[in-house]
């Protein structure tokens, strides 16, 4: 199975939170599995931290290096895919999320259900 990690999935992975359900977590931690945390997510993360919703550790990027997943840019594909869903969720970075999912063929780990209301691959957190 192919993962996109949502943010709060990403942050709750890192911080070895319980809030990550035993199933996602064992579906992340899969080796056979192919796990993605994509650029919105690390964009969401900078701006949050940037204005003061967010605390995260200095070194971020060299956690998020240390991680077995794999990086996954955004593309003017994924842009124009977000044109194209409908206005169930507002959150810019869900949207670009679900669009990623959808266009690359992979399953969002999310615990937020406004994104169940797309037809989009989830695996509960």
């Amino acid at each position: 199975m192919n993962l996109l990690l949502d943010t709060h999935v990403l942050l709750w992975w890192l911080g070895d939170d319980p809030a990550l359900g035993q199933p996602a977590r064992e579906a992340i931690a899969q080796p056979d599995n192919l796990v993605f945390m994509s650029a919105v997510s690390i964009w969401e993360i900078v701006i949050k931290k940037s204005v003061g919703k967010l605390e995260v550790p200095d070194g971020l990027r060299a956690v998020l290096d240390e991680q077995p997943f794999h990086y996954l840019d955004m593309t003017a594909e994924h842009a124009f895919k977000v044109g194209e869903l409908p206005l169930h969720h507002r959150d810019p970075f869900d949207r670009l999320l679900i669009a990623q999912s959808l266009v690359d063929g992979l399953t969002l780990v999310t615990g937020d259900s406004n994104i169940r209301r797309y037809d989009v691959p989830v695996l509960e957190a």
